[in-house]
């Protein structure tokens, strides 16, 4: 047993379970802070207007083929007045937005950071190319990136980011900014995590619950997206049978006199529902890629989810050691060992120490118990603190999640419905052209 509990009671305070009401009104007051703010959508239009493919120099001085992206910002009270002037405008690199949100993970560690769009095309039906400089790819990653820098620009923290509006504003000088913020210094490693993960003793269930989320929510979406890819190739060929139909109808016409002309009609229809199916699966991609975005946002999730095993890893060592200390202290004044040491045997060896050398050792843990308690009181406030605002970021993402998962499925079923209607209106045309042979 250990000589003092009070340490251990503190440890558990950064990890209490809130009562319901409790996070309601924590979530509540939070939000009437986070609606003082002023969304950077308000004051500036932001979009990416175009991709472009370069030839440069890599860091090794070699060759490179690489594209870069067009961000277009505009002042919303120069629109709004009738005047619509000239965007501002620079480009970045793939690699820049990646240097950008990692910058946002590591000094926003409570935020649930929009995730970047694929670097290559992932979990595609085959007759789409997975090149990175394919043109199709480009520009469904343009438009992803654009979506990432309007959730950055909309979240009630991020968009008063200073490094955040540089990024749209400035073109020089910005890789600098970031790196002297210092925040690569501040990135927690990954074995750290993993490590506060597995040794944590006191884990908060919301964020347990939320992490086994997480990770069910993306074994659920990449399903969902793979069951899109094969129903993809099928559609295809379907469609590309129809182009069949087309051809071996309009063979037919050829051959024959009075049949002719409802044949080469009906083969007409064959043949444009046959050519439609491009439009319809690029159509798709726009749906599968809005899935593809809260697959990666699940990482999303477990980054927040580890930073806080972090947070109260470290308060249990804090509150650990503080114990140990204490209980060091009661030993030293007692005389009294409670468990096996190595200052215990050599007491027995070499006797007792002097009263001086017992006093100035007393001395030195006092300072060291009184350096612990207020570190335990930092980790502990840090602990709460990250809870808090942490958990009002989750509940903020739950219901954007919510909100957006419904409408694109929605919108994919209506895409569906509309296109099965297209189906039986060829063939209904075609019945028409028989009916008139």
């Amino acid at each position: 047993m250990m000589a003092d509990s009070g340490p251990e009671e503190i440890a558990v305070i950064g990890n209490t379970d809130l009562t319901s009401a409790e996070l309601e009104n924590n979530i509540k007051n939070t939000m009437v802070e986070i609606e003082k703010w002023t969304s950077l959508l308000r004051k500036m239009e932001i979009s990416v207007g175009e991709a472009e493919k370069r030839t440069g120099k890599n860091t090794v001085n070699m060759q490179e083929i690489y594209t870069v992206y067009l961000i277009e910002t505009r002042p919303v009270d120069a629109v709004t007045e009738g005047i619509i002037p000239a965007p501002d405008s620079l480009w970045r690199r793939y690699s820049e937005f990646e240097l950008l949100r990692n910058y946002l993970l590591v000094t926003y560690p409570f935020v649930v950071v929009a995730p970047l769009p694929e670097k290559r095309a992932e979990i595609v039906w085959h007759k789409l190319s997975a090149d990175n400089m394919d043109p199709d790819f480009v520009e469904r990653r343009r438009v992803a990136l654009e979506n990432f820098l309007l959730r950055i620009a909309s979240h009630p923290v991020l968009c008063n980011d200073k490094i955040f509006y540089i990024f749209l504003t400035e073109e020089k000088g910005w890789k600098e900014m970031v790196y002297e913020t210092g925040f690569q210094a501040k990135a927690d490693s990954r074995l750290k995590a993993m490590n506060a993960a597995f040794r944590v003793k006191n884990p908060d269930k919301r964020f347990t619950e939320l992490k086994h989320y997480s990770d069910e929510l993306q074994t659920v979406v990449s399903q969902l997206l793979r069951v899109r890819a094969r129903v993809a190739d099928r559609l295809y060929g379907v469609y590309k049978v129809h182009g069949n139909y087309g051809r071996v109808f309009s063979e037919w016409s050829a051959i024959e006199k009075e049949m002719g002309d409802g044949l080469q009609s009906a083969g007409h229809h064959m043949d444009a529902y046959a050519a439609s199916v491009d439009d319809i699966l690029e159509e798709e991609e726009h749906y599968a890629d809005q899935l593809k975005e809260y697959l990666f946002y699940t990482e999303a999730l477990r980054a927040v989810c580890r930073k806080h095993e972090l947070t109260q890893f470290e308060l249990e060592m804090a509150a650990q050691d503080l114990t140990s200390k204490k209980q060091q202290k009661e030993e030293l004044v007692t005389g009294t060992v409670r468990t096996f040491s190595l200052k215990g045997m050599t007491s027995k060896l070499f006797g007792q120490e002097t009263a001086e050398q017992r006093e100035a050792k007393l001395q030195v843990l006092e300072q060291q118990i009184e350096e612990g308690e207020e570190a335990v009181k930092e980790k502990n406030t840090e602990s709460d603190e990250f809870v808090k605002t942490a958990w009002v970021d989750i509940e903020r993402f739950k219901d954007q999640k919510d909100r957006d998962l419904k409408e694109a499925l929605i919108s994919y079923a209506i895409m569906q419905i509309s296109r099965c209607k297209k189906g039986i209106q060829v063939w209904t045309n075609a019945k028409e052209c028989f009916n008139k042979m």
